[in-house]
């Protein structure tokens, strides 16, 4: 069948060993807390997806990652939304390495060749701040720098190698202070990781809470952006990081809606109008998100990008709204009784509502943008 099969190539030509493997597995056992989706993406290479290859990684760009992100979504939605922070991180990062010195690549690099996961402790989730704004602080010690904080949900928690944050440290040179990005191996003494997530859906993600007492952070490990919290260079990796954030996000939950409409095509005795309608819907979604991937592989991560990045995910998940409950009603009733896989795509399926930024806290910072002001993230 055509359906997700530009998906699911892409997939296996970047990550030949992990489809298989996914589609191995039963979906409830995936998205179960202790799921064994994280060491299948680790154990095909999936750490290195958006690293070049000159840098011992896989070479995906935007649009192959955004096809690959809705096909592991289609087998796992817990499996693509957890990946997804480890791949803005990892985004963020290379971003990074465009403004660095050399050794943000050799950093890369090592994640890449060692499959080391990394998760996210950027403040994407709290409302009123930028994506790398601090979420944590720090403070300059005979030691080194000593970090504390909590960042909650964390997906990846418990596989994580790494946890990349925010925090605000002196310049070199004396003159205030400047924005880094700490990487804080997951074995440092005052990391420690607790329960937070108590929904059954998205289970397989590991979004827990981590917290940060105390704990000391090498100077090779803490990665200068040369910017102060208005900074040019910041404001620049906040935007790119938001577009990535937004598209890959936006792939991971329309493959969970696509696990739903792939059952509706394949059952024969559901009218084959109501299937193509499915379809059509469906593949329009990734038709926009597309677009916005195919601008940051054109370079183009500038301010009118985000603002398609952010009006493409509303409209996806309004698109959703229509494709979840219809692809519902057509499987029947025996099928949501007989087996918790339905209800489960259908509800993991609505989560990308919950991501920030909220569209509702947006309605002002659209209307300016349309006016003509500049877009700001509420």
């Amino acid at each position: 069948m055509r359906f997700l099969e530009r998906e699911r190539t892409t997939l296996a030509k970047l990550l030949p060993d992990l489809d298989p493997a996914l589609r191995e597995t039963p979906l409830m056992e995936l998205e179960r807390p202790g799921s064994p989706g994280i060491r299948l993406f680790r154990d095909s290479g999936g750490p290195g997806l958006l690293v070049p290859e000159s840098h011992r990684g896989r070479g995906a760009t935007a649009l192959d990652a955004l096809r690959v992100q809705r096909a592991i979504g289609s087998r796992s939605p817990s499996l693509a939304v957890a990946t997804t922070m480890h791949h803005f991180s990892m985004a963020t990062l290379v971003g990074l390495g465009g403004l660095g010195d050399g050794l943000e690549w050799m950093l890369i690099e090592g994640v890449a060749a060692d499959n080391r996961i990394m998760a996210s402790g950027f403040a994407e989730g709290r409302a009123g701040t930028g994506i790398l704004d601090p979420s944590m602080t720090a403070e300059v010690t005979p030691d080194g720098i000593r970090v504390n904080g909590v960042k909650r949900p964390c997906s990846l928690a418990h596989s994580m190698d790494i946890l990349t944050a925010s925090v605000l440290i002196p310049r070199e040179d004396g003159k205030g202070d400047e924005l880094a990005i700490a990487l804080v191996p997951a074995e440092s003494a005052g990391l420690s990781v607790s329960g937070f997530w108590s929904s059954a859906f998205l289970a397989g993600a590991e979004s827990e809470q981590v917290t940060l007492t105390d704990v000391l952070v090498p100077p090779e490990l803490m990665l200068r952006t040369a910017a102060t919290a208005a900074g040019e260079n910041l404001d620049e990796l906040q935007t790119a990081g938001l577009i990535w954030f937004q598209v890959l996000m936006t792939g991971s939950y329309l493959g969970a809606a696509s696990a739903l409409v792939e059952r509706v095509l394949l059952n024969d005795r559901i009218p084959e109008h109501e299937r193509v309608r499915l379809f059509v819907e469906t593949e329009a979604a990734m038709a926009t998100a597309e677009g916005v991937a195919r601008r940051i592989d054109s370079g183009d991560l500038g301010e009118s990008a985000l603002a398609q990045a952010l009006y493409t995910r509303y409209g996806v998940q309004d698109a959703l709204g229509r494709i979840v409950p219809r692809a519902v009603e057509l499987l029947g009733g025996l099928n949501f009784m007989t087996s918790d896989e339905v209800g489960h795509l259908a509800a993991s399926a609505n989560g990308l509502a919950l991501h920030p930024p909220a569209r509702t806290r947006m309605t002002g910072p659209f209307s300016a943008y349309l006016a003509d002001r500049p877009l700001t993230i509420a």
